[in-house]
């Protein structure tokens, strides 16, 4: 599969002192999840907001290197140039437009859209894909459920009709089942609108199990890359991601701390 995102030496500096990113490169193949793990601080946000655009934001830049998508270079134009190229990003932390309903928020969601797609016709494939949506569509979003919260943010990303989705901690605050379910439709999602998914998430495994490759970052490099499977079953993964032990226990972090000084990983 061609690369629809690529990432080539990406160096990011905030305020022109401190280097976050150090000489990052990754690809998220056309219709592929490409999963991006390791412990806060690693870098992974900071690689998803050097792709939006939101690094100005911040007073961050990307230093170094070069971000292209479908071939066009972009890390130098301004973010909703971006969103205007097809690309999302849902942001950590459900960020609803609390005073509006639901219908309201994922009807902003479709302001950006390439012109010559019909917004009702996108929304009720949102509909179809979250159908409690379509029961809460006149509820004022800011009181919906953490769950519910999150379905709508990402109806709303794809009610800009994009071809990259940008998803930074999907299941954070969620139950282990809504989890389940808000990953089970990224993943139908992917297959029937053919996106392809740039996806930051703590929890490792079930990363894994919906991503076709996976990326480790460890202070802002990527350490280890491979398909999804092969990562799984990686003991250093194992050990240090989903707390597994190589002889099928599980082992505390007070046992396996000393992999900062071992990293069998970086050879």
């Amino acid at each position: 599969m061609s690369a629809l995102l690529e990432l080539r030496n990406v160096e990011v500096t905030y305020q022109d002192v401190i280097l976050v990113l150090r000489g990052v490169s990754l690809d998220v193949p056309e219709g592929a999840i490409v999963c991006l793990l390791g412990a806060n601080g690693a870098g992974k946000s900071t690689t998803m907001k050097a792709v939006s655009g939101l690094l100005a934001s911040e007073l961050g830049r990307v230093a170094h290197g070069e971000i292209r998508f479908a071939g066009r270079r972009i890390d130098r134009l301004a973010p909703r140039e971006r969103v205007q190229l097809g690309i999302a990003h849902v942001i950590e932390g459900r960020r609803v437009i609390e005073q509006l309903t639901v219908e309201e928020n994922l009807r902003a969601g479709g302001l950006s859209a390439p012109r010559g797609r019909p917004a009702a016709r996108r929304l009720d494939r949102v509909y179809e894909y979250f159908p409690r949506l379509r029961e809460l569509r006149r509820a004022v979003s800011g009181y919906c459920s953490g769950g519910e919260q999150q379905m709508l943010v990402i109806g709303r990303a794809l009610m800009s009709a994009p071809q990259l989705l940008l998803l930074d901690e999907p299941s954070l605050g969620l139950s282990p089942l809504l989890t389940a379910e808000v990953f089970r439709i990224v993943q139908a999602v992917t297959r029937t609108e053919k996106l392809s998914v740039l996806l930051v998430e703590q929890n490792a495994l079930a990363a894994l199990e919906i991503a076709d490759h996976g990326y480790v970052m460890e202070n802002g490099r990527v350490v280890l890359d491979g398909p999804a499977a092969e990562l799984a079953a990686n003991q250093d993964i194992k050990e240090f991601f989903l707390g597994q032990s190589g002889v099928g226990g599980r082992r505390s972090y007070r046992e396996v701390k000393f992999y900062r000084r071992r990293k069998r990983w970086l050879g």
